[in-house]
């Protein structure tokens, strides 16, 4: 009985032994909570968290250790973590760690860590090029070397690197109670199959180690959380003309809207999947299938609105087992050779597995400016020749709600440059007519594009038209109108001499019953003479005497 005690205390003490017993990966990586469920599915190319972790060549520090302040020369590295989350079951997910080093550090070509030149930190600028020249540590020893086969060039479970191993910088991803191990520069990217890994929110977190001649340095650990899912992620952009602010889903009627659907796909999973968009947009307009991803729909009606979406895609898949039946007793097909035909099922190979995803949105449909168009342009008189100022009005009617705010944008023919933005209120006494005369100034003669926009709180509808501009140089006015005083002094100097000249002809008078000729002649003069009047002195000629004149008794 003696002994069978002592043999009792014997295995209890062995129990007790490993008190330094090597940690496993786990112990060293996972956050996760006491009785949290680590029983996954295997992750192609993963290993179980309960494998050894090589303590003495990657050393474990927990949070708050003060070994992590000289971690590295000149302050703490930061580590990102993102992924392509959330991911439909069966794709692939992609996870992407960055290093973001202290100021002034970044690393090169080559892999070493380099100062910034021409930058300063909190401690100045310092005298060395490199922060790590790993590329010196490896001509001094044999870690690049592919004949190596130094204890060093492992990863934390003991496995060797893959050659070529000139990567400074070790990551241990950590997940679903597995892990994965890889070297790398200051980022690095992995990516999963998710047809094994449960839905819902997971957690991923990476460890970074940094090369410390003949062992590694723990620098950053980062974690973050990503989502599994058996819908499809579906996001929905709006969109529509004249609308003032479509992110508030506040839209206008008569007008069509854009629906756009975009399928979070990063990797592509459902390329060859057929996908069906059926639509319902909650006003009595019945259920819209379609296989394009965009569709408009035109709202008649103000109000609001509860719009639905569903998205179905096939996805091409392998075809499950069929289940097994009991035989059928068949009489055997005998043919005249005495052969059996036996009669069996072909599977179908062309199987899938359809997914859904869901949209829903609330709209509200309120009036608003439909259309704007310029009908009439106009130069404005100047009482005086401005050369650097050219008045225009415009005048403008719209379509729809009446609008509160008039703006205009006057740039160059291309409408590229803007010289010139200006807005005025739109006056209240407008009424229930859209029609209001806008007047803008143009320095200068040219070509010129304007961009007009009237606005309210729900619309804002845009029009150009190009407006050209002549030169109203005061030299060229007073040019002109010299020019016009001088031909119109030339053609009075013409009138007198032919008028003088034709009266010397005839300047003799003869009473009428002694001459009747003359008088003939004489009333040719005076036609003659209106004629040249009513030619360059068009006016009203009922006030000439001679019209009144009767003709004579022949």
């Amino acid at each position: 009985m003696e002994c069978l005690y002592c043999f009792l205390g014997f295995l209890l003490l062995a129990a007790g032994l490993p008190l330094d017993a090597a940690k496993r990966f786990h112990d060293v990586l996972s956050n996760e909570r006491p009785g949290y469920m680590r029983e996954h599915n295997q992750l192609s190319g993963w290993s179980s968290d309960e494998n050894d972790w090589n303590e003495k060549l990657y050393p474990v520090w927990k949070r708050g250790d003060s070994r992590w302040k000289s971690s590295w020369k000149g302050g703490r590295v930061q580590a990102v973590l993102t992924s392509d989350s959330p991911t439909l079951v069966g794709s692939t997910i992609t996870f992407a760690v960055n290093l973001v080093f202290p100021r002034c550090q970044k690393e090169d070509a080559s892999g070493n860590i380099v100062y910034e030149k021409n930058c300063r930190n909190d401690t100045g600028a310092s005298p060395d090029l490199y922060v790590y020249n790993w590329t010196a540590w490896t001509e001094d020893s044999d870690w690049g070397n592919d004949t190596s086969e130094g204890h060093h060039n492992v990863f934390p479970d003991g496995k060797p690197f893959p050659r070529p191993w000139k990567k400074n910088f070790v990551y241990v991803f950590h997940t679903l109670g597995q892990y994965f191990q890889k070297l790398g520069q200051c980022s690095v990217t992995i990516s999963i199959s998710t047809a094994n890994v449960s839905l819902g929110p997971q957690i991923m977190e990476v460890t970074v180690y940094r090369r410390h001649r003949r062992a590694y340095v723990p620098i950053a650990k980062v974690k973050d959380v990503y989502v599994v899912t058996d819908q499809i992620p579906v996001f929905v952009t709006m969109s529509q003309k004249n609308n003032r602010n479509s992110s508030d889903e506040t839209f206008l009627r008569d007008l069509p809207i854009t629906f756009s659907v975009l399928i979070h796909d990063p990797s592509h999973f459902l390329n060859e999947s057929a996908i069906y968009y059926k639509w319902n947009f909650g006003d009595n307009t019945g259920l819209f299938v379609s296989n394009n991803h965009t569709l408009n729909h035109t709202y008649v009606l103000n109000g609001t609105f509860s719009l639905n979406l569903t998205v179905q895609a096939e996805v091409p898949g392998p075809c499950p087992l069929p289940s097994p039946r009991p035989p059928k007793t068949t009489p055997p097909l005998v043919t005249a050779g005495d052969s059996t035909l036996v009669l069996r099922e072909i599977p179908d190979e062309s199987c899938h597995i359809t997914r859904y995803g869901y949209f829903k949105a609330t709209i509200t449909i309120v009036e608003g400016i439909l259309e704007v168009n310029i009908i009439q342009v106009t130069d404005v008189p100047m009482p005086r020749p401005q050369p650097d100022n050219s008045l225009v009005d415009f005048v403008v009617t719209c379509q729809g709600s009446i609008p509160t705010e008039v703006c205009t944008i006057i740039s160059d023919p291309s409408c590229q440059i803007t010289q010139n933005p200006v807005c005025d209120p739109v006056a209240m006494e407008l009424g229930d007519t859209c029609l209001l005369t806008v007047r803008r100034a143009f320095s200068g003669s040219g070509t010129y594009c304007m961009n007009l926009t009237l606005g309210n709180d729900a619309s804002l509808a845009l029009t150009s038209t190009l407006v050209s501009i002549n030169s109203r140089d005061p030299a060229s006015l007073l040019r002109t109108a010299n020019g016009i005083l001088v031909s119109l002094g030339c053609l009075a100097i013409l009138v007198t001499v032919i008028a003088f000249l034709m009266y010397k002809k005839h300047k003799e008078y003869k009473p009428i019953e002694n001459s009747p000729g003359i008088v003939i002649r004489g009333k040719g003069l005076n036609v003659f003479l209106n004629h040249a009047k009513t030619l360059f002195f068009p006016g009203n000629q009922e006030k000439d005497p001679l019209l009144k004149n009767q003709p004579g008794i022949l």
